[in-house]
């Protein structure tokens, strides 16, 4: 396989990662998310308005939607460099899986309405699709939207919505009454719509999304009959809703080659200027081969977030699930591998606030329980070997 970039695609890297340097160091991170209320949010608007001037918030966006019409491997590209910056803004939430989905799923009126202010950044959007059955079937959805007269009504609870309390529209997967699924758009004042947010592990935030007897109209449901797309039949959004997850599925992978690189950077720097026994530490075998191992767990997670990201909008639905599942494992164990070796070579320096080995353990473990567990990918992959 041929891992080389284009042009255009190593300039979009290098956009994103002079962003990051610009405007996202690691002070700065540490700035916004110490903050509270109306200054975070201005800081926060501020870095939206500017990845939108630079065209990164409508990358995934078709260019007969005036976007830019970037795929799998653009993404990855863009998410790695936020992933060495450790970027904790919602740009996987709205302007990769709500955009893939409405990309996906939406009619032409419905792309027109909402992905031109997303790709402005005047409009984000957040994806509730997780619940507590969904863990190793994503489609085991509990929550249900029920037609009533010209609408829907749906119930239900989604669980650990990314940045689902910044979103000004959350995408809500429901079955319904035919069993089959959809995915429904509700704007945060929605009557009946309940969002409780706390802080994550990882310094981001999340919400659970409370559906109490929430009514909505036909219009709200992604491909509400206008389309003969995906999304065209009442609860055929199954196909698109999996592919959609597979999409943000590459592009965490991608984010975890940024912040693995950037935590074996940091370490290789500590130990080549900490000293003992009147030598660096570098100098050291035993610690030269934790090295050694770290970097070969990068190139591995490289190798196949690669795989994953070309591999995302090609082949059949079950190769594509094939090679999810494997990239997510080889990849969630170098999450665990490097993030536990860096924190480890640098002490206990390395679980303070104050270094950024911390954040970046942190994140890792984040990504690899995102999008299923490095178990739950294996399970997967061995049923799918067998099927």
């Amino acid at each position: 396989m041929d891992f080389s970039f284009t042009d255009e695609q190593l300039l979009l890297r290098d956009t994103a990662a002079r962003f990051i340097a610009r405007e996202y160091g690691f002070d700065t991170r540490r700035a916004i998310l110490g903050s509270a209320g109306g200054e975070r949010g201005a800081r926060e608007a501020g870095l939206w308005r500017t990845l939108a001037e630079l065209g990164l918030l409508a990358l995934r966006v078709p260019e007969e939607d005036g976007g830019v019409g970037g795929g799998a491997v653009d993404t990855l590209l863009v998410m790695s460099a936020f992933g060495k910056g450790l970027f904790a803004e919602p740009y996987l939430a709205s302007a990769v899986l709500a955009t893939e989905a409405i990309v996906r799923l939406g009619t032409p009126a419905q792309r027109r309405r909402w992905l031109r202010p997303m790709a402005a950044g005047t409009l984000i959007a957040a994806f509730a699709h997780d619940e507590r059955g969904t863990r190793g079937d994503a489609l085991a959805l509990a929550t249900r939207a029920t037609r009533v007269g010209a609408g829907y009504l749906l119930e239900g609870h989604k669980t650990v919505v990314e940045h689902g309390a910044r979103a000004d529209l959350l995408l809500v997967s429901a079955r319904t009454d035919g069993g089959g699924v959809a995915l429904f758009a509700l704007g945060r004042e929605t009557p009946g719509l309940r969002l409780a947010a706390y802080p994550t592990v990882d310094g981001g935030g999340a919400a659970d999304v409370f559906l109490d007897q929430v009514y909505l109209p036909a219009s709200a449901r992604l491909g509400d009959g206008e389309s003969e797309g995906e999304g065209g039949a009442e609860g055929d959004a199954a196909e698109a809703l999996l592919a959609v997850l597979d999409s943000g599925l590459a592009a965490v992978c991608g984010e975890a080659v940024g912040v693995l690189e950037r935590s074996l950077d940091a370490t290789v720097e500590y130990i080549r200027a900490r000293t003992q026994f009147g030598a660096p530490i570098a100098t050291f075998q035993v610690l030269q081969h934790r090295i050694a191992d770290m970097r070969i767990h990068l190139e591995q997670a490289r190798s196949m977030a690669c795989l994953a990201a070309a591999r995302a909008g090609a082949g059949t639905a079950a190769e594509r699930a094939r090679a999810m599942s494997a990239a997510k494992v080889v990849v969630g164990e170098a999450c665990r591998f490097v993030g536990e070796q860096a924190v480890q070579l640098h002490g206990g320096m390395g679980m303070t606030e104050e270094l950024d080995i911390a954040h970046g353990f942190r994140r890792l473990f984040a990504i690899e329980k995102r999008f299923g567990s490095t178990q739950d990918h294996l399970a997967r992959f061995a049923r799918l070997l067998a099927a």
